[in-house]
């Protein structure tokens, strides 16, 4: 039977510029790519709870506001078999980031400068396109 999985990520934004975290060689679903903050929602936790947590465990940060659902992402891993629900917020956070064991690197980048980096997610490329055109 297929295990359902929800998990929340957040797209932060500080003049500019979007949050990226570098995932550490040890991680094993996409070493060295980068990310945004986010993870697993535990039982009996909201949404938005679950994206403070895992905020403020990934960077430190303290999620002041979560404004919009930008998108969602079915994952299916077919040979763990695993259904993932990925559901893109975003927000506003306060304070210096810290990263967490799970990251070896974090950056504040440009859409422009997202788009050509080759270790980004395609799916977030395309959030963030769609983000800047929403905002243009």
């Amino acid at each position: 039977m297929t295990k359902l999985q929800v998990g929340v990520k957040a797209l932060i934004e500080r003049n500019g510029s979007y949050l990226f975290l570098r995932r550490s060689a040890a991680f094993k679903a996409g070493p060295q790519k980068w990310d945004i903050p986010g993870g697993r929602i535990e039982p009996d936790e909201a949404l938005e709870a679950a994206l403070t947590r895992e905020v403020r465990e990934e960077t430190g940060l303290n999620l002041s506001r979560v404004d919009t659902l930008l998108a969602a992402q079915d994952i299916f891993v077919a040979d763990a078999d695993v259904h993932v629900v990925r559901l893109t917020y975003r927000g506003v956070a306060e304070g210096e980031v810290v990263i967490s064991s799970e990251h070896d690197d974090y950056r504040w980048m440009t859409l422009e400068e997202v788009q050509g980096e080759p270790h980004v997610d395609s799916y977030l490329k395309e959030v963030l396109r769609a983000q800047g055109q929403s905002n243009g």
